[in-house]
């Protein structure tokens, strides 16, 4: 799996140029050391696409499957098509700078019946919870 990561703030290429990685931070806390609209830094890497922190690791968001939603919401949901990485106690989903990632009720509906909580803020607040035990995060990084 990867994630399109930039290494450094100086790094800036096309997009089709940046760098490719997965990357795994172990057991170590990872640090938020800058958001903005489209681009999010946790310790050294640089992040310009939706991404999932799951079990330490850092994915790319998948959304394809749930891009045939858009026209119902104006804007490619959260939907239960995605591979949502369910294995966590808490939940945690950042809907972006002004909360317009729209989460669909089937997410909702899935995550009280598999017991996890599900948080639903601005991608601000959701990176409070990035170091927490047993919580995942999915990550949207402009709107």
């Amino acid at each position: 799996m990867t994630v399109l990561v930039r290494r450094s703030l100086s790094d800036i290429r096309t997009p089709g140029e940046m760098l490719l990685d997965t990357i795994n931070l172990g057991n170590g806390r990872m640090k938020v050391k800058q958001y903005g609209f489209g681009e999010l830094k946790i310790d050294s890497d640089i992040y310009v696409q939706d991404i999932e922190i799951a079990r330490r690791q850092i994915k790319k968001r998948k959304k394809k499957k749930s891009k045939p939603y858009r026209e119902r919401f104006g804007h490619t949901p959260l939907s239960i098509d995605e591979n949502i990485p369910w294995s966590c106690k808490t939940l945690v989903v950042g809907r972006g700078m002004c909360k317009s990632l729209p989460v669909m009720n089937e997410v909702i509906s899935e995550a009280k019946r598999r017991g996890v909580t599900l948080i639903m803020v601005n991608t601000e607040q959701a990176l409070q919870y990035i170091n927490k035990k047993d919580t995942n995060l999915i990550l949207h990084l402009t709107c």
